[in-house]
């Protein structure tokens, strides 16, 4: 772990989604020189879901050495940032270092993403960053040490990180052109500079994205904190800087990265935005299980797998592990279109007596349809694939509802488990 300095101590940090996650770690990292905290986030009430609230995270600040200042705040609404940036203000008599950390995702493509999932992704990810900037930059530009960091990637125009996402990708990017302008426009005066992790990294976010036993591919936001705290304690003139976490620390020493791992010693899931060459990330994809979205199908067709072929076999297996139990517990109806070298449309009634599974669509309207190509679904039933997993990565599109898709690695499972 990087050792800390001292170099915050006394500073006072603005981060938003401090409540837990990445925010939180970064703010106990400076609260460990004796920073204060200001931590700006909406989760007052305990979560049903998720862990934390801004006043346990508080108190977990305090814990270590730092003094914190909750505060509850929606930064899409210009009033609230503005109150919680006063309250700031009026309690430590000024802001040092803004975090730009809230964020929120879809990983869905343009016909499948409801407008209000778009406006909520450029209300937080775009506008809140830029609101929570400008009303906090007057009181940087008093500041001895003033530094912006946006979490966010480095502007990278290759299409496949749109393709399969494009209101998420406009909407992180508007987080990373703020870098890229406020930057410019502040140098000299404030260091703005923006953060991206290597590989993911295990918050309760990428669990709900990735199901279980996404955590360890993951390294710990410690990672993330620590590279933060790199940044911030440089000088103002450090500035315009797309940063990778892994980056950073091996430039201030730092070499065993297994410490940050949940799991060490196991492959870790590449983050997106990072491909310096798109065949190596395939590469890298494929040794979790995966077929990278950009890596072209061998073929697209609708026709009928042959008999006897892999998808025929697979639902032979999946008839054989259905049952009232199954159906009871899932309560839900599947069509399956395939694209590929075994393509065609397939169905899956989890909803209806004992269940049922075979070629053609439902006889009634299915509650979830999946849409990926065959050598995925294959991998899915095999064990070597999660649905959740495929989903994140872009592999597999899904249009209805999305816990049906987490229910399906109940029933992966029981056939793995008869090795079929």
């Amino acid at each position: 772990m990087l050792q800390n300095t001292g170099k915050l101590a006394g500073c006072t940090l603005f981060i938003t989604g401090a409540s837990r996650g990445i925010g939180k770690a970064i703010a106990l990292k400076a609260a460990k020189d004796g920073a204060n905290i200001v931590i700006a986030a909406k989760t007052a009430e305990p979560h049903p879901k998720l862990p934390g609230t801004i006043y346990t995270a508080a108190q977990e600040v305090e814990a270590v050495g730092g003094k914190a200042l909750a505060c509850v705040v929606d930064i899409r609404d210009e009033r609230q940032v503005g109150e919680a940036v006063q309250k700031a203000v009026d309690r430590f008599g000024g802001i040092d270092i803004l975090v730009n950390n809230a964020s929120a995702i879809s990983l869905t493509g343009t016909l499948e993403t409801p407008m209000k999932k778009v406006d909520l992704m450029l209300g937080i990810n775009l506008r809140g960053t830029y609101v929570t900037s400008k009303l906090v930059i007057p009181h940087l530009l008093k500041s001895r040490s003033p530094h912006i960091l946006n979490l966010s990637p480095p502007l990278n125009l290759n299409p496949v990180w749109f393709k399969n996402h494009t209101a998420y990708t406009m909407a992180k990017y508007g987080m990373s052109m703020c870098v890229l302008g406020m930057a410019e426009e502040f140098r000299g005066q404030i260091a703005v500079n923006a953060l991206w992790p290597r590989t993911a990294i295990q918050t309760a976010a990428m669990d709900m994205l990735g199901g279980d036993g996404v955590g360890k591919q993951c390294r710990t936001a410690d990672i993330m904190a620590d590279a933060a705290y790199a940044i911030l304690s440089q000088p103002k003139d450090y500035t315009g800087h797309f940063l990778v976490d892994e980056d950073i620390l091996r430039e201030k020493g730092v070499q065993d990265f297994d410490q940050y791992a949940v799991q060490p010693g196991h492959p870790l899931l590449p983050d997106f935005f990072l491909d310096e060459a798109p065949e190596t990330l395939v590469q890298q994809m494929e040794q979790h299980g995966a077929t990278p979205a950009f890596k072209p199908p061998s073929s697209s067709s609708s026709a009928a797998p042959p008999s006897g072929g892999p998808i025929e076999s697979t639902f032979d297996a999946i008839r054989g592990v259905i049952n009232e139990d199954v159906v009871k517990s899932t309560q839900g109806i599947y069509q399956f279109d395939l694209s590929g070298e075994h393509g065609g449309i397939w169905f899956l009634d989890l909803k209806s007596g004992c269940g049922s599974a075979g070629q053609g669509e439902p006889s009634v309207k299915a509650d979830v349809v999946m849409t990926m190509d065959s050598s995925d679904f294959s991998k899915m039933f095999s064990g070597k694939l999660k649905p959740t997993m495929a989903f994140m990565m872009g592999k597999l599109r899904i249009k209805g509802d999305m816990t049906l898709a987490i229910k399906l690695e109940k029933l992966m499972s029981r056939m793995n488990k008869a090795k079929l």
